[in-house]
């Protein structure tokens, strides 16, 4: 039966040099911004934005990332367990049994706190640096999905937020975990989000000059969490605590993020509708 599905049993860890491991989750997460950030120095280059602003943005942004994923994973998902290991939360460590602590990487990101981190992140730098927050973050939205797709991708190597079990010809036995045949989720997560990005650098390229004022960040936040919010369907549940739960927590906290990106959308169409009245009307 297992010779009927994709049978997955990568290793995590690409090598281990001095006790520092390198992982396919560090190369792929990091992979995924760099890509992230090469395609936005030139979106940022097109709308005419300094050199100086894109590299404040970078480690602004780099920064909220990292800080909002690990902050919300630690704080959402396994409170009691980083509560009381509160070094753990902030470096990438663990406390062995034995004494002492061991280098980890950062095993536990959540990506909700990762897009708040950033959101936040962006307000402070554009700010301090007197740039227009909704273009920023409207460019920023752009390229989003691809860093979100990387991150599956990341999970998928990992063998972690696996499907639920499934007959379908494409299940993976993640052998890591069980013999189970079973959805993989984060396959579809990352083709998902690469499709979202397919489609705002599309309407990027035919509607920016009308369709800013916080439309591509609205667009893109709707797209995103409502795919999550989907997919969750097909997950297992991955803490305890969520199987008493009609929604888990990933669809509880995409929710807010499709309200507030539905409300940028609307907010961007009515701005584009009062350009074309101007339009007629001149």
């Amino acid at each position: 039966m297992i010779n009927e599905f994709i049978y997955w049993n990568v290793d995590p860890e690409i090598v281990n040099i001095f006790g520092i491991s390198i992982r396919y989750y560090g190369l792929l997460f990091t992979g995924g911004l760099i890509l992230s950030a090469i395609i936005l120095q030139k979106l940022f280059a097109s709308e005419n934005f300094s050199d100086e602003y894109f590299e404040k943005i970078i480690i602004f942004g780099g920064i909220g990332i990292l800080a909002g994923a690990r902050l919300a994973h630690c704080l959402l998902y396994e409170p009691s367990y980083y509560l009381s290991h509160p070094v753990e939360m902030i470096f990438p460590i663990q406390h062995q049994p034995g004494g002492g602590y061991k280098f980890t990487g950062y095993q536990g990101l959540a990506s909700h706190g990762g897009a708040l981190g950033l959101i936040i992140a962006l307000v402070l730098c554009s700010y301090k640096y007197k740039q227009s927050l909704l273009e920023t973050v409207d460019l920023i939205a752009i390229v989003a999905p691809l860093g979100s797709s990387f991150i599956r991708f990341a999970n998928l190597m990992n063998s972690e937020i696996v499907g639920m079990p499934s007959k379908v010809p494409w299940a993976f036995i993640f052998a890591r975990v069980d013999n189970l045949p079973r959805h993989p989720a984060q396959v579809y997560e990352a083709f998902a989000y690469l499709i979202i990005f397919a489609v705002m650098l599309f309407i990027y390229r035919t509607r920016w000059k009308r369709l800013k004022s916080g439309f591509f960040f609205g667009l893109s936040h709707t797209l995103i969490f409502t795919a999550r919010f989907l997919i969750e369907f097909l997950k297992e549940r991955q803490v305890s605590f969520e199987y008493n739960m009609t929604l888990d927590m990933g669809q509880i906290l995409s929710i807010p993020y499709v309200i507030v990106g539905i409300y940028f959308i609307i907010r961007g169409l009515k701005k584009e509708g009062c350009h074309v009245l101007t339009d007629s009307l001149l």
